[in-house]
C-alpha cells in the first residue's frame, strides 16, 4: 500500500468514527428528550392526582368503601398515566421504524418500561440504548407512583390536628 493510499484509508476511518460519534450524540439527545417528556408527563399527572386526592381526603368519611374507592381511583389514575408514558415511547419507536408495527412497539415499550423484558422483541443495533433507558425511566416513574400512593394512604390515616397545633 502506498503512503497516499494509507493516508486516504486512515482519513476515511476517522471520518467514519466521527459520523458514528455524531449519530451516538444525536441519539443520546433524543433519548434525553424522551426521558424529560416522560418525567414531565408524570409530574403533571401526579400534580393533578394530588390535587384530586387532597380534595377527596378532606371530605372523606372514615369508612371502608369510601377509602377503598379513593384508592381504586388513585391506582387507576396512576396506571393510565404509566400507559400514556409507555405510548409516548412506543410511538417514537414506531415512528423511527425500530419495530415492525404499532402493536409491537406498544408491546415492546410495555415490557421494557415495566422491566418485565421478555426479550422476544429487540431494537435494531443502533437503537438498543433506548431499551435500558426506557426501563430505567419506567423504574423511576413506578417508584414515584409507589411513593405517591403511600403518601395518599398516609394522609388518609394521619391524625387530624387542630389549627395552630404543631
Amino acid at each position: 500500500m502506498s503512503r497516499t493510499q494509507w493516508k486516504r484509508s486512515k482519513k476515511s476511518a476517522l471520518d467514519n468514527d466521527e459520523n458514528i460519534n455524531d449519530a451516538m450524540i444525536a441519539k443520546l439527545l433524543i433519548a434525553s428528550a424522551l426521558v424529560a417528556t416522560t418525567v414531565t408527563i408524570h409530574a403533571a399527572g401526579l400534580g393533578a392526582a394530588l390535587s384530586h386526592a387532597l380534595r377527596s381526603i378532606k371530605r372523606l368519611e372514615a369508612r371502608f368503601w369510601s377509602i377503598t374507592w379513593l384508592l381504586i381511583r388513585t391506582a387507576w389514575w396512576l396506571i393510565v398515566l404509566h400507559l400514556f408514558e409507555i405510548a409516548v415511547w412506543a410511538l417514537f419507536l414506531w415512528w423511527q421504524n425500530c419495530l415492525p408495527d404499532i402493536g409491537s412497539s406498544l408491546y415492546f415499550s410495555g415490557v421494557t418500561y415495566t422491566t418485565v423484558g421478555y426479550g422476544d422483541l429487540v431494537l435494531p443495533k443502533e437503537w438498543r440504548l433506548f431499551g435500558p433507558l426506557e426501563g430505567l425511566t419506567g423504574i423511576l416513574m413506578c417508584g414515584l407512583s409507589v411513593g405517591f400512593f403511600f403518601a395518599v394512604i398516609s394522609r388518609i390515616h394521619a391524625p387530624v390536628t387542630k389549627a395552630g397545633e404543631a
